[in-house]
């Protein structure tokens, strides 16, 4: 008879494998299973790997761009891109052994291999010769994340046509990619390429680049990469995108015209879609939403009693932290321990272009849009001596808050190492802070964070500095 669990989670990146070590902390036999590898996409092919390659970016673009700037010269600079991949993975496999340790610290069973649920309560593990394994278990927690949305038309061949997956990965520089898509992970590999001397093209269907941010936002960070060259069409459709010969073309269109675009390559990133089927949930009856996303309260918890779901499968904001997040609160809602509830509008959104862009909660415009009376404090990072000493000044952070209560609803930040400068407001908001309070706060000098507190000294009314 097979072994019974109190927890087997399916899926072990960053949502399935935080939510079995919390499980393990609280006193519940788990076990995890993943198809491919631990730590999922996001340490194996996502944003460890990227942050890796987007730091050597900074390096190149110093080096190429900036050397009079920073007093240093080089007659044949050689910059080694298989170099930088080879350190991405080093880094990435560091991570994995890493989460490898944590399972056998917490005692959490491994299976890897194929999932699908045959009941409420029994998951069939196939592993790659095809053996079976019986897991029962007494809640079932889905963390099977998500895969690229990818149009049928398009073809991807993983040479001239790539998804995330086969860029992060190839070693080889096209002389020239067009992007379709300028969300976090177009953004990034634009700035990756282009440090390196390949010619990139971004379209992006939506008025503006990074479409999910703040307008003013993405307007500042298109006009850093144009100065880095790199062409951003924004407000066009792609109709068609055609594998040649020598490359790849790429049909564009805007108010009525197209234009073709030839690479070498295409990158599609235009979105996620969730990996909610072949997992058995419709014969065990777990509701899912029109687009494939499984149906969970506020506590993880789908319509079927003791099948749970986490992470991108959920599509409720598809981020490795808020997986995370979400991973910690199921386990602890299943323990009966005392736990959260997680406000998604409040996550943090972090984009490591070059410049960064952070944000959580609403932006301007949709606090006009709600009707709400609101005050804004904004600083330039070019008023902020640690960051002209860095040579990286482009860019703000704004503060948008309620002008009644002074309750902070959100922020974006443009600027450098501003996806580090975010836990300070966010951490505010949920301490339920002022602008007054983060003002009077003492922030070390110089740093780049008290840009923070000149933009909530701003939001009274009373920016020193500006």
């Amino acid at each position: 008879m097979s072994e019974m669990y109190d927890v087997v989670v399916i899926g072990a990146g960053p949502g399935g494998y935080v939510a079995a070590i919390r499980a393990a902390q609280l006193g519940l036999k788990t076990a995890i299973v993943d198809k491919q590898w631990m730590g999922g996409v996001c340490l194996n092919i996502g944003c460890i790997p990227s942050k890796a390659l987007l730091k050597n970016a900074e390096v190149a673009h110093t080096l190429r761009e900036r050397g009079k700037e920073f007093g240093f010269a080089f007659e044949n600079l050689r910059l080694d891109y298989p170099a930088a991949v080879k350190r991405s993975r080093q880094v990435s496999n560091r991570l994995v052994k890493g989460v490898e340790f944590l399972m056998k610290k917490n005692k959490i069973d491994v299976q890897m291999g194929t999932a699908r649920l045959t009941a409420k309560d029994t998951v069939v593990v196939t592993d790659k010769d095809g053996k079976e394994a019986i897991l029962k278990a007494r809640n079932i927690i889905l963390a099977t994340g998500a895969s690229p949305a990818i149009p049928g038309a398009w073809k991807v061949d993983g040479q001239k046509v790539v998804t995330y997956h086969e860029a992060i990965l190839q070693e080889r520089l096209p002389k020239r990619v067009v992007i379709i898509g300028a969300g976090a992970i177009g953004m990034e590999f634009a700035t990756v390429w282009n440090a390196y001397g390949v010619e990139v093209t971004v379209v992006e269907m939506l008025p503006h680049v990074l479409p999910l941010e703040d307008e003013e936002a993405a307007g500042e960070v298109a006009k850093a990469y144009a100065k880095r060259g790199i062409k951003v069409l924004a407000g066009h459709k792609v109709e068609a995108v055609t594998a040649t010969k020598n490359g790849v073309t790429v049909t564009v269109s805007a108010e009525g015209t197209e234009k073709i675009l030839e690479a070498e390559q295409a990158l599609v990133a235009i979105g996620f879609k969730p990996n909610s089927s072949g997992l058995g949930l419709e014969e065990v009856g777990v509701k899912l939403s029109e687009r494939g996303a499984v149906e969970i309260d506020e506590r993880m918890a789908t319509n079927v009693p003791g099948i749970w779901a986490i992470g991108d499968v959920t599509a409720k904001l598809m981020l490795a932290h808020v997986g995370s997040a979400m991973g910690m609160v199921c386990a602890e809602h299943i323990a009966g321990h005392e736990t959260v509830r997680l406000d998604y509008e409040s996550m943090p959104r972090a984009t490591y272009c070059s410049p960064q862009v952070a944000s959580f909660g609403i932006t301007e415009a949709q606090a006009q849009e709600r009707g709400l009376k609101t005050k804004v404090g904004r600083f330039p990072f070019q008023a902020n001596g640690k960051a002209l000493g860095m040579g990286d000044y482009a860019g703000w952070v704004k503060l948008v808050v309620d002008e009644q209560y002074g309750e902070i609803l959100g922020a974006t930040m443009v600027g450098p190492e501003v996806t580090e400068l975010l836990p300070e407001l966010t951490l505010a908001r949920m301490m339920e802070l002022t602008p007054l309070e983060i003002a009077r706060n003492v922030h070390a000098h110089p740093t780049l964070s008290e840009v923070l507190m000149e933009a909530a000294h701003a939001a009274e009314g009373s920016p020193i500095h500006l």
